[in-house]
């Protein structure tokens, strides 16, 4: 059961740009990622994985044919495979097959899926995270974090997406937690920080008492208000767009604030974005 492999990817399969409709996927591009060979490359790829085709090629491939051939067919009779539905539910399926393993089974199962080759099965495993009850908030973190520093962009959305639910439940103690990643050196933990408590997100569950006191995170984005790297500033930026659909004149208060205490060109452009949908 390694998440490593020997197989022989072309060159030009690896620096493909990829394509910008589903329909125009060639088909051993397709093909190679259904049987989780390589990585998607952009957000078209990445929504057009079969994930259920997928769970059932790996566990073929790691011997677990027979003991999941009654989930792969349960799968495959569900309705709803929209990839935010269908994740969670892989994921919970695993998370069930891991609690009867030995810990030493677990551990090996669970770090297969975690580094294999194909970023749509890391996902799977970062939503096991975000879905063992057996977890507390913080090992949940502490778990999520290597996910959040993916390489993969799709790997780090769900990173953020699979402990929001577990954050949103204890915001205060969750806020807390965050405020360290928001200073962290490295800007995706930043830029986790932030996303992973947006008021409305995306393709994800809004937080009512952001949406309402979106004071109370302050301490987080105060600590960004002029991030160096697009990449947090972005996210920034949403966040103070989500929060100006119900609080607009904290936001302009607070990107005036923002100005007149770090009036440097990362805050402009942060303050710039927050406040496009203000009329």
């Amino acid at each position: 059961m390694d998440a490593k492999s020997d197989l022989f990817i072309p060159e030009d399969v690896l620096l493909r740009k990829g394509a910008r409709k589903a329909t125009e996927i060639p088909e051993h591009i397709r093909n190679l990622l259904q049987a989780g060979h390589i990585e998607s490359v952009n957000l078209t790829e990445w929504l057009a994985v079969d994930h259920v085709f997928l769970f059932q090629k790996v566990t073929h491939e790691w011997g677990l044919g027979i003991e999941t051939q009654a989930i792969t067919e349960q799968l495959k009779q569900m309705n709803e495979l929209r990839i935010m539905k269908i994740i969670p539910t892989i994921s919970m399926q695993w998370l069930n097959l891991l609690k009867v393993l030995t810990i030493n089974e677990r551990t090996k199962l669970f770090r297969s899926i975690a580094e294999h080759r194909s970023d749509s099965v890391r996902c799977w495993a970062a939503y096991i995270i975000g879905q063992d009850s057996r977890l507390n908030l913080t090992e949940k973190l502490e778990h999520i974090r290597p996910f959040a520093t993916d390489h993969h962009f799709g790997v780090r959305e769900i990173a953020w997406m699979a402990v929001r639910e577990s954050i949103s439940a204890e915001l205060s103690v969750g806020l807390q937690h965050l405020i360290p990643w928001s200073v962290d050196p490295d800007p995706l933990i930043r830029r986790f920080a932030i996303e992973s408590i947006r008021p409305r997100g995306v393709w994800a569950k809004h937080i009512q008492e952001l949406k309402e006191n979106p004071e109370i995170a302050l301490p987080l984005l105060d600590a960004v208000k002029s991030d160096a790297h697009k990449y947090v500033q972005d996210s920034v930026s949403n966040w103070l767009n989500d929060a100006s659909k119900t609080s607009p004149e904290w936001v302009r208060q607070i990107c005036a604030t923002w100005i007149q205490q770090s009036d440097t060109k990362h805050t402009q452009r942060i303050v710039t974005r927050a406040k496009r949908s203000l009329s």
